[in-house]
């Protein structure tokens, strides 16, 4: 009897043992046990079962003391984690299960290859557009806005429909495969014949009789193929970074993994920062090896986009590789069905919900506000820099620089999401941005009186908003990488498989470019205000501190709305689970006790 009723120490055999057959006997049945009353959960939720066990009910009742026995006693077990009864426990590796091993280790490897790309794109796709003939880092505000936004919406609007007729697996494979495709295009084909099919004679015509007001709108004219590169490689940001792989993500796994391991993530994906801007660096330096006469940067790209095309082969066959080999968890099987919504449906549907509005705050704050600090910071830097070559070199050290700062946050980051919680992490990226934006700025307003300070440390003042500048985004994108992405991932996992998968599209793919070209037309605006960027700094220094306290207002917001979300999937999972997996007990007719679930 004892083997029958012993269940990891919480259930015991009572003081006087002829009230066992009293205890066990199910008059009314488990049925009643579990129905009479609900329990009441944390802040007063009632909680109610929706599956029911199997029971044998007999004529009989229990008292109002043993009412409650053996549930108390599965909820307990459940709340803890342990096997209930019956239950095998799960194959352990370093105190992690083997499944949930299944799942991050091809995670963490696609998110180095994914960051890894995005890296040698993001630094090959400044370098392409700001030092090319004809350009300069005034063109990146109207890229933003008047290309970057509008191809961003399109996008967004085509992968809504999608996401109505293909399977996930469809879906992804058929947004993945064009971006990898057109990147190898480039190396190979678009960048060497960019002499032939650029209008170069037609833009400067154009600029001749138009004034240089218009140097920005005409450069885009002039280097269009380099400005489509610009926009593709923002777009794997958007796309492949927060719509594809965190979607994925938040498919396969649940909140309790993702606070255990999406910081940890980040510890392999700056990995790759590091390599990857050491590989930009590498490439960017050929041509001090190379013959007179041969373009150096064309073959540093064919390098460079070789490595990208391999790294989405990568990509594709760790996704193939999880989607064969791994299970869904039980929340995501569940999740109740919503019905197909169209494109303007989908979109009222996201703008009325709160939750949603928040994340979109979070998300479209940091475009601008890291908007407002990049963009004159790289103009300080093309200054400084003005060859293609020279400029690469800097932004390969600059990110590997930003990994491992990065590296170290993520370190420090599961320690502040276990010590503090969600709120606390949300508001330490806004936080910095704002502190190491306040430092540039101030930087450039004073850098004239500060120049024979500056000089005796052998830097000019240019040089030393360059320093600054890039210190300012490296402290910034390691607190978004460490803290700012996983906090937003995590908010997207208590919502329904509808509004995560659209919630994330609109979100991901329309407000960070939304952000970003709202920072741009800031800038736009001040610039033909003030005539000049640093006549509008004081002013630029003024629109920062606002965004960031509608930045941090969000964030609290979101806070209590994710809490309570998490308690009531909590509480209403472990009661399902104690509901299935509580076991019966029976009193065969010789009198022994007979159990079954």
């Amino acid at each position: 009897m004892e083997a029958v009723l012993q269940t990891r120490g919480l259930l015991s055999l009572p003081p006087h043992p002829t009230r066992v057959r009293s205890l066990l006997n199910p008059s009314q049945g488990l049925k009643h046990r579990l129905f009479a009353s609900k329990p009441l959960g944390l802040n007063g939720l009632s909680l109610s079962y929706k599956r029911v066990p199997s029971v044998v009910a007999k004529p009989n009742g229990l008292s109002p003391k043993e009412k409650s026995f053996i549930c108390k006693a599965e909820a307990a077990a459940a709340a803890d984690g342990q096997p209930l009864f019956g239950e095998t426990p799960t194959p352990k590796f370093l105190g992690i299960e083997l499944v949930t091993l299944k799942k991050i280790i091809p995670l963490g490897l696609m998110f180095f290859c994914i960051l890894f790309n995005y890296t040698i794109l993001r630094d090959t796709k400044d370098v392409l557009v700001v030092t090319a003939k004809g350009s300069s880092a005034e063109i990146i505000p109207f890229l933003k806005t008047w290309v970057n936004l509008p191809m961003a919406v399109g996008f967004m609007l085509l992968y809504t429909q999608l996401a109505n007729v293909l399977s996930k697996k469809a879906l992804f494979y058929t947004v993945i495969l064009p971006f990898i495709a057109f990147f190898g295009a480039f190396g190979f084909l678009l960048y060497p014949l960019s002499n032939h099919i650029h209008p170069e004679a037609l833009a400067d015509k154009l600029l001749a009789v138009l004034g240089p007001r218009f140097l920005g709108p005409l450069a885009i004219m002039r280097i269009w193929s380099f400005c489509l590169f610009y926009v593709m490689a923002e777009l794997w940001g958007s796309v492949v970074i927060s719509v594809l792989f965190w979607g994925f993500a938040n498919q396969i796994t649940t909140v309790e993994e993702a606070k255990r391991f999406y910081p940890l993530f980040g510890l392999g994906a700056n990995i790759a920062l590091i390599f990857s801007g050491r590989t930009v660096k590498y490439f960017s330096n050929l041509r001090q090896n190379l013959g007179p006469g041969v373009d150096g940067w064309a073959i540093s790209l064919k390098g460079m986009m070789s490595i990208v095309v391999l790294m989405g082969i990568a990509i594709c066959f760790l996704y193939w590789w999880v989607n064969k080999f791994v299970p869904l968890p039980t929340r995501s099987k569940k999740k109740k069905e919503k019905p197909k919504m169209g494109t303007m449906e989908s979109l009222k549907f996201l703008v009325s919900s709160k939750y949603i509005r928040d994340l979109a705050t979070l998300v479209v704050a940091y475009g601008i506000s890291i908007n407002l600090v990049e963009v004159t910071w790289k103009s300080k830097l093309k200054a400084q820099f003005p060859s293609p070559n020279e400029y690469s070199s800097f932004m390969g050290d600059f990110s590997t620089a930003t990994g491992i700062a990065t590296f170290t946050m993520m370190l420090l980051s599961q320690f502040i999401f276990d010590k503090y919680g969600w709120g606390v992490a949300a508001g330490i990226t806004p936080t910095v941005l704002l502190l190491s934006g306040v430092g540039f700025f101030s930087l450039i307003l004073f850098g004239g009186p500060l120049g024979p300070t500056l000089a005796k440390f052998g830097m000019t003042p240019l040089l030393a908003a360059v320093y600054v500048g890039a210190l300012q985004n490296i402290f910034s994108k390691s607190a978004k990488y460490s803290l700012f992405d996983p906090c937003k991932e995590m908010a997207y996992i208590p919502l329904d498989e509808d509004t995560k998968v659209k919630g994330k599209a609109a979100i991901d793919v329309v407000c960070n470019p939304l952000g970003k070209s709202g920072g741009a037309l800031i800038q736009q605006f001040m610039i033909l205000t003030f005539g000049s960027l640093a006549n509008s700094t004081p002013y630029l220094g003024g629109i920062l501190l606002v965004i960031v306290l509608a930045w941090l207002s969000a964030a609290k917001s979101l806070d209590t709305q994710f809490t309570e979300l998490r308690r009531e999937e909590e509480l209403e999972k472990e009661m399902e689970r104690a509901a299935v997996k509580i076991p019966v007990m029976s009193e065969s007719g010789n009198g022994s006790l007979a159990s079954g679930s």
